[in-house]
């Protein structure tokens, strides 16, 4: 369950189902389509980087928080940087 908050703007809770016995590769899609959906197309681009990295990028708009809210994966590792 992730939580992307635009500056100054409402919070968009976007919670992630992940399918069984996916590697990293697949977890990555899976969040990758998840935030495809969840925001608008025109502010955000969303892709994949090496295959398990998720890429958020802002096309327009105030800057944004991305959050990990909850995570009931085990062994899985979530780092969120910004560049």
């Amino acid at each position: 369950h992730f939580r992307v908050t635009p500056q100054g703007g409402a919070a968009i809770e976007i919670p992630v189902t992940l399918k069984d016995g996916r590697g990293e590769d697949g977890c990555a899609r899976d969040i990758r389509d998840t935030f495809k959906k969840a925001l608008d197309k025109k502010a955000f681009k969303i892709e994949l980087d090496d295959g398990e990295d998720v890429l958020v990028k802002v096309r327009k708009g105030p800057n944004v928080a991305i959050e990990l809210v909850e995570s009931t994966v085990k062994g899985a590792r979530v780092n969120i940087d910004r560049e």
